[in-house]
């Protein structure tokens, strides 16, 4: 493995989705959103494939963050994406994203319809290494670090 190119997440309004995530934590729209309609869809297509035929309609789109880590987000319609408790940690649990202000961006998370879901925290005594987590709108968690998950967890020392 080289690097990560991007995370997928599930969110129910994609448009909404986009809105926010460019707006709060400054994501850039790429590509979409598409929209996939199985019955339009040539037999095999890459959707199907991945997901399995009971997969309709959805809608997906591509943005990026100032690291050029992308972000793929999916809106399931057919059939609808199932509203999971938030104590359910199957599969996806959170991404991870550096902040310059993590105080400052956690507030305004929390500002816009997220919430902060912890305090913040201090990763290793007497280092300035710092998380705190929350959570978009759409229910999924944002774990926002002072700094790089190399710097914070090689230099623990």
């Amino acid at each position: 493995m080289t690097a990560i190119t991007h995370i997928g997440l599930s969110v129910p309004d994609i448009e909404a989705a986009i809105k926010w995530y460019g707006e709060v934590l400054g994501f850039k729209l790429i590509a979409g959103p598409y929209t996939f309609v199985s019955d339009l869809e040539k037999e095999p297509n890459m959707t199907n494939d991945l997901l399995g035929k009971d997969i309709k309609t959805m809608r997906n789109a591509h943005l990026i963050s100032q690291n050029q880590v992308g972000l793929e987000l999916f809106e399931f319609q057919e059939p609808k994406m199932e509203d999971k408790g938030k104590q359910d940690y199957q599969g996806y649990f959170h991404i991870c994203l550096i902040a310059d202000n993590m105080e400052e961006l956690a507030d305004k998370i929390a500002n816009s319809g997220g919430k902060k879901r912890s305090d913040i925290w201090n990763t290793w005594e007497g280092k300035p290494y710092y998380l705190v987590y929350c959570e978009d709108p759409f229910g999924n968690i944002i774990e926002l670090y002072s700094h790089s998950t190399e710097t914070m967890y090689a230099n623990k020392e």
